[in-house]
Parts: structure tokens; C-alpha cells; sequence
């Protein structure tokens, strides 16, 4: 087993900035020779954490903060805005008929990021938001489709 590896980076509010965080959890996980399957999922889950964080918590100065930590057994996806957090209670799990039919197809994020995650934990108040995410990467750990 190799040595884990870490990964922190704080993201300024610039355009596409979430694909710097991209980069280094893909070097990260290839370097630790984890499946290009779980890689893409993973891509997947830090972009909704990044692009949630910058959209709904931060202001034009703040900024985002982003830690990864890579065993070959699991990927740990730390996220962290300092907005005005949000009640995850209050969050309704979207529903693909009414987004369908609506010009507003956007509110898949948390679910998403739940579905293809192992572990999900979001603690949320006044001084902002983090998310950890929990992926398993062991090949025998297959949890089947995301629903």
C-alpha cells in the first residue's frame, strides 16, 4: 500500500478555477493508480462542490478551500466556503419531471454528488459550508448504478 497522499488548494472566484482542483486530484490518483472509472466519477463530485460553493456561498473576494487526500482505497474530498451556510434539511431532492418541463434545469448538485459518493457529510451555519465526500476506490467495491 502506498503512502497517502494530500492535496490542498485554495480556489480564488476566477472562471474555471475548479479545473486547477480537476488536475490535481486526476495527477493524484493516476500517480496512486486508481481506475480511470472512479477518476471520472470523482471529477464529477468535485465540480458540483466547487461550482455549489462558488455559486451559493461566496462572495467576489472569498474563496474556496479544497483538500484531497488519496490511499488506494478511498479518495477523502474535503470542500469549504465561509458563505452564509444553508439548512441541507431544506434541500428537496429534484424531480426529473417537473426540471423537464422547466426553463431552470439546474438543483441536481448535493444529489448527485450523494449518489456517486460512499460517504457524504455536509455541515452547514453562519461561517459557511463544508462537505466531505468519502469515495471508495477499491475495484472489488462496486455499489452498482448511481439512482
Amino acid at each position: 500500500m502506498k503512502k497517502p497522499l494530500r492535496l490542498k488548494v485554495a480556489l480564488p472566484r476566477i472562471p474555471d478555477i475548479e479545473l486547477v482542483a480537476i488536475e490535481g486530484l486526476e495527477r493524484l490518483a493516476r500517480h496512486m493508480g486508481i481506475a480511470e472509472e472512479k477518476i471520472g466519477e470523482a471529477r464529477i463530485i468535485v465540480t458540483e462542490a466547487i461550482i455549489n460553493a462558488f455559486e451559493y456561498a461566496c462572495e467576489a473576494d472569498e474563496i474556496v478551500n479544497v483538500e484531497f487526500t488519496v490511499t488506494s482505497e478511498e479518495l477523502v474530498i474535503f470542500v469549504q466556503d465561509f458563505g452564509r451556510g444553508f439548512d441541507p434539511g431544506n434541500v428537496e431532492k429534484p424531480d426529473i419531471r417537473e426540471k423537464l418541463g422547466s426553463p431552470r434545469k439546474r438543483g441536481w448538485g448535493l444529489h448527485l454528488m450523494k449518489s456517486l459518493s460512499d460517504g457524504f457529510q455536509i455541515q452547514s451555519g453562519n461561517s459557511g459550508t463544508t462537505i466531505t465526500i468519502t469515495k471508495l476506490l477499491d475495484q472489488r467495491h462496486d455499489h452498482g448504478p448511481a439512482v
